[in-house]
């Protein structure tokens, strides 16, 4: 039984014959008149006889016509459902980021979609980059803005940007010229996403470079979230390392803290994941161009500063 079929049992109804509902639909009647015999042969029952030239019900045909006309209505409830979101009328709209995303590109991305298409629900959800990459993977988040590296399987990633990793300390003298990696083993350091350790990437990329420097880094402090670790560095606990275009602004960092790169410089590359092979929905498509013009936006802007 196709939806096809029942459009064309309740248009026999209406029209009274076969060639007028064929009419009606723009169809050739033996078109018409053989989707209708498959339906009664599929149900093994006649839905019309003939009086004369035009079709009566029978009792088998009176009881499908109202749960036919149900079907039909909930079809096009489908559809309809379907059209909001596939025009952005409607629905929700998930995408994800790395935990320290500052305010303002959540709020930009948030604030550009929602004048765009204020009929859609939206959901953006931060977490570490490992676990973002894993909710895209399972299906729970359709695409996301991550730090690499992290585990590409089942996973298409397509890199956006690099942006600089920056030393940030509350000494004056120890922002004075680019840091090596060495002397952060010398310093107390205050690492943020304690609960990811070496699985965060940006802790990765430092401990990484210190192995390769024949040092080893150990964390004084690990805390959650990076404006805990800058308030607790700002109050000389600990040093920091944090990712200069995107935390590093100047109403993220506290007055009694400088920056420096290092010797020589350290970059994390920003990138879009999306679960291997699963299209995208126009919202989420919608959300991946707005996160790509606030990163140009941003490459531009560091650009001009320069």
């Amino acid at each position: 039984m196709t939806l096809q079929q029942l459009q064309y049992f309740l248009a026999a109804i209406e029209h009274g014959t076969f060639s007028a509902a064929a009419d009606a639909l723009y169809l050739a009647q033996p078109s018409l008149s053989e989707q209708i015999r498959r339906l009664e042969t599929e149900l093994g029952v006649a839905l019309f006889v003939r009086a004369g030239r035009r079709l009566v019900l029978t009792e088998a045909g009176r009881a499908l016509r109202p749960e036919a006309e149900r079907t039909l209505e909930a079809a096009g409830r489908a559809a309809a459902a379907v059209a909001d979101v596939r025009e952005l009328r409607g629905g929700t709209a998930t995408f994800g980021t790395f935990g320290d995303a500052p305010d303002w590109l959540v709020g930009n991305i948030a604030a550009s979609f929602r004048r765009r298409h204020p009929d859609v629900r939206l959901r953006l959800v931060g977490l570490n980059s490992s676990e973002i990459a894993e909710e895209v993977r399972e299906g729970r988040v359709e695409a996301a803005l991550i730090v690499l590296p992290v585990d590409d399987a089942g996973l298409d990633v397509r890199p956006a940007m690099e942006d600089e990793l920056v030393y940030v300390s509350a000494e004056p003298e120890l922002t004075e010229r680019p840091v090596p990696i060495e002397r952060l083993a010398e310093r107390p350091l205050i690492f943020y996403d304690a609960r990811w350790g070496l699985q965060d990437p940006t802790r990765r990329a430092l401990f990484d470079r210190a192995q390769r420097a024949g040092v080893r880094l150990e964390p004084a402090i690990e805390v959650e979230e990076v404006g805990a670790a800058l308030d607790l560095a700002a109050r000389g606990f600990g040093d920091a390392v944090i990712s200069s275009s995107i935390s590093l602004r100047r109403r993220a960092l506290p007055s009694a803290l400088g920056h420096v790169s290092f010797d020589p410089p350290l970059h994390e590359t920003f990138a879009f994941v999306t679960r291997r092979g699963a299209p995208l929905s126009p919202a989420t498509r919608e959300l991946v161009a707005l996160a790509e013009r606030q990163l140009a936006d941003l490459e531009a802007r560091r650009a001009a500063a320069q």
